[in-house]
């Protein structure tokens, strides 16, 4: 897909800071630190629209960017190894699950996990509530480019036993690998909205 135009819009907080312009929406989930505002600024080709941080658990709102003005994408807080109060940490799941289960505008959760490691509990637990809400998503395995080729095909037959009912996309912020097949996926989610 060109990108002819990504802007950052808002960061919504709570539900009345939602969008309100009924455009498509594809959602960006994962656990802190797996790389979520890396692989945005790869497929949108802007070096820090998302703001990459080594701190886990930076982004505590719901973050809109408004790609080509006819869809959203949308980088939801991430879960697990943030530093931050259990209340808060209790907040920004309530705030993503009602986004994921609520949203109509929804039309897509690209759902990230990091190649070089198993899927945590955290990550089971998403998949099997995207699976049993029948969420249109898929599974996009980061930080590819970490790993020998060999490793790399293990771990996503790994991956794939887990999350047998999804597409699992090898992906590299760094090499590019993976953006076409993640491109294509979004696409046919905004082709069956139209």
């Amino acid at each position: 897909m060109k990108i002819s135009s990504a802007e950052f819009v808002k960061s919504a907080f709570n539900e009345s800071h939602w969008t309100t312009d009924g455009l498509p929406e594809i959602a960006f989930l994962g656990r802190s630190n797996v790389g979520k505002s890396s692989l945005l600024n790869s497929l949108l080709q802007r070096k820090g629209l998302a703001r990459t941080s080594n701190t886990p658990g930076r982004t505590q709102s719901i973050n809109y960017f408004l790609v080509n003005r006819q869809f959203y994408f949308v980088d939801l807080p991430g879960y697990g190894y943030a530093k931050v109060s259990k209340t808060m940490r209790d907040d920004w799941g309530k705030m993503a699950e009602s986004y994921l289960a609520e949203r109509r505008e929804l039309v897509l959760s690209i759902h990230l996990v990091d190649s070089r490691h198993e899927p945590t509990e955290l990550d089971r637990q998403l998949h099997e509530w995207l699976v049993f809400h029948e969420k249109h998503h898929a599974v996009i395995a980061t930080k590819a480019d970490k790993l020998s080729n060999n490793k790399l095909q293990k771990n996503l037959q790994e991956i794939k036993q887990t999350m047998p009912e999804s597409p699992v996309i090898a992906y590299s912020s760094l090499t590019g690998k993976g953006k076409d097949a993640v491109w294509q996926e979004i696409g046919n989610a905004l082709a069956k909205k139209n």
